[in-house]
């Protein structure tokens, strides 16, 4: 069996490793290069345990001044575009209480399916891709969010998570970078178990052993539209010639839904736009955290990466827009700066933007669809937690095509 993987992120390589350790020949297709789009420059934390969706009954109180401030971590600019409006419209639906509910226990499952597919990768192939397991605090500064955050903890609690609620005297002890911002911690919820990573080192190494071991790969080539008769694509079609195939797994990222809608199927998928800064941080920086860090209320995280800090934060309901204003980097280093008293200069910041592909529940769309093609698999819409379900979606995905293979 020959199966054509449209997208090359960490989702894409992740369901291109599972196939192949499934003995299933592959090809992957991309327009660019491994973890060229949402996928090189993310936050790098790995989030099993702590996964309170973005579409939370709590945004209704928060809307007003995640619209209406300057310094809103939330950006939307209305366009005429009816996919945002249908997402939008979609993200306020699911902000309840018993949407979030289900979601969350969805996703702290499949969360830990992805634990156990990507350890076991990280296991057998030894890449290098700067894991830590140093924990994560996610840092509160009211009273009441802190509350909040405790009731989801207690939530998650039953569903296997293990956290405690801690004093900012505690974090501070846990991990001492945060003693500059002390005073303006009202708590915190601690994950020990929590690790952090690379993203583009684990897509680079998937990449360079997935290519030692037979798999083709399509680089540079965009993708553009499919061959397909009788319920079936039989090739995907590009600059360089269609791409033939038994089975074909769409995980273009945000660029999902247009690749669908060529075959007449809509994908609840939509683009919030993140950014990132890394900063060098050798050993010897005592003002950069080792444990992974939250700050909630401005929706920034904290990774350390080997001798380097990323810093990622912001979502942005504007389309396809790559540019970088410099507003939004100014406020991720000045983020370094109120949180751990580090000036990080502009020319050290080394910018990244990626368009993180979301579902408005916060739940990824995977395997086959209602009204799609009888060999046509979706690995898509995972949100700012591409990094942490990848290998989750993509062993359910791998799985299923195999025992169509199979049988």
């Amino acid at each position: 069996m020959h199966v054509c993987v449209l997208g090359a992120g960490i989702v894409g390589l992740a369901t291109a490793y599972e196939l192949q350790q499934r003995g299933i020949a592959v090809t992957v297709l991309d327009q660019s290069r491994p973890g060229a789009g949402a996928s090189g420059g993310n936050g790098g934390q790995l989030s099993y345990s702590y996964v309170q969706p973005l579409a939370d009954a709590g945004i209704w109180a928060q809307l007003p001044s995640l619209l209406l401030s300057p310094r809103s971590p939330l950006k939307l600019r209305p366009q005429w575009d009816a996919q945002q409006w249908r997402w939008a419209v979609g993200f306020l639906r699911a902000c309840n209480g018993a949407t979030s509910r289900s979601t969350t226990a969805a996703l702290l499952e499949l969360a830990a399916r992805s634990r156990a597919g990507l350890e076991s990768m990280l296991a057998t192939e030894a890449i290098d891709c700067d894991l830590s397991r140093t924990g994560k605090l996610v840092i509160y500064g009211t009273p009441a969010s802190f509350a909040s955050a405790q009731r989801q903890m207690e939530l998650q609690r039953g569903w296997g998570s293990v956290q405690e609620a801690v004093s900012a005297q505690r974090c501070v002890e846990l991990e001492p970078a945060l003693g500059h911002y002390a005073g303006h911690i009202a708590g915190a919820i601690h994950t020990p178990s929590e690790c952090a990573a690379d993203c583009q080192k684990v897509c680079d190494g998937l990449h360079a052993l997935l290519a030692a071991r037979g798999v083709r790969f399509v680089f540079g080539t965009p993708f553009r539209g499919w061959a397909r008769s009788a319920g079936r694509i039989h090739a995907a079609r590009t600059a360089q010639g269609d791409i033939e195939a038994d089975a074909f797994v769409l995980a273009l990222g945000s660029g999902s839904p247009a690749a669908a809608r060529g075959l007449g199927l809509h994908l609840p998928v939509y683009p919030l736009k993140g950014y990132s800064i890394t900063v060098d941080a050798p050993a010897a920086s005592d003002w950069a955290p080792r444990v992974s860090v939250t700050h909630a209320a401005g929706k920034v995280v904290f990774a350390r990466l080997g001798d380097r800090l990323r810093v990622a934060g912001m979502a942005e309901l504007v389309g396809h827009d790559a540019r970088i204003p410099a507003g939004r980097i100014d406020s991720l280093r000045a983020s370094v700066k109120e949180v751990f008293g580090h000036e990080t200069p502009a020319t050290a910041a080394r910018p990244w933007t990626g368009m993180r592909p979301a579902t408005p529940t916060g739940l990824p769309v995977y395997g086959r669809r209602p009204g799609a093609p009888r060999n046509l698999w979706v690995n898509t819409g995972h949100g700012a937690l591409g990094f942490t379900l990848a290998f989750g979606t993509a062993g359910s995905v791998a799985t299923d095509i195999a025992a169509t293979a199979n049988g």
